[in-house]
């Protein structure tokens, strides 16, 4: 889709390690709104023919974020839960960490140089991270998430949660809860009956979360009327 000179796309995975695959394209838009997420993101994009390349960690709340003119981007964002022992994700919230000798056709990653990922090999990507120890996913968090009982105690899964993403679990579903809204309503589900699909209290409970987490009013995001364009919204 075209987001306000944001040409953006992308497709699910059956790889329980990536959470969205996506690509886009800037045409004569200089900034957008970074909306909070609780996944980290592997990004590689080209301007004006220099290569670049950077893990991006979850994003807390929403936030301005630049966008350079004319360029292509590719990204895999990955589970909740995944993480890269070697660059702590929770170090990263809020931040990035750059990937030095990016080039066209290939970059370092852990001492070891790696052939660029694509849209369409993302998951045998993925697969080497895996087998070769790059990658790893907490299991305790991947079965919250799914909504499995934890085996082990309330105080055991905050703590992995914090250690493995950098966020409370409360964090974690606050913002994916808001994120499904956003979805929802540029759907056209009317706000009322938001607040009682998600769980909200009332309409002011989901204004709050709406402006915090996303960077936009209902009506905003019921009517496309804002002055930038949003980062990668899905529904999950």
């Amino acid at each position: 889709m075209t987001r306000m000179g944001l040409e953006v796309e992308s497709r699910p995975s059956d790889s329980p390690y990536i959470e969205r695959v996506w690509r886009s394209a800037s045409d004569d838009v200089s900034r957008m709104t970074s909306v909070a997420t609780a996944s980290w993101d592997l990004v590689f994009w080209e301007h004006r023919g220099q290569v670049n390349a950077a893990v991006h960690g979850p994003e807390p709340w929403a936030s301005p974020a630049p966008v350079p003119e004319d360029a292509t981007f590719f990204g895999i964002s990955f589970s909740v839960g995944t993480s890269m022992p070697h660059l702590p994700v929770s170090r990263l919230v809020g931040g990035s960490a750059e990937i030095l000798d990016a080039t066209r056709r290939s970059f370092r990653l852990k001492g070891s140089a790696w052939r660029l990922p694509d849209y369409d090999n993302a998951e045998a990507f993925v697969g080497r991270m895996v087998r070769e120890g790059v990658l790893d996913a907490d299991p305790v968090v991947a079965a919250v998430l799914r909504g499995a009982p934890p085996a082990v105690s309330e105080r055991t899964v905050q703590r992995r949660f914090v250690a493995v993403t950098g966020l409370t679990h409360g964090a974690v579903r606050r913002i994916r809860r808001a994120r499904r809204a956003a979805v929802l309503i540029q759907e056209g589900v009317p706000a009322h009956d938001v607040v009682h699909r998600l769980g909200y209290f009332d309409q002011p409970h989901l204004a709050r979360s709406l402006t915090r987490y996303i960077g936009r009013t209902a009506t905003q995001l019921s009517g496309g009327d804002a002055p930038e364009p949003l980062s990668l919204l899905y529904k999950t």
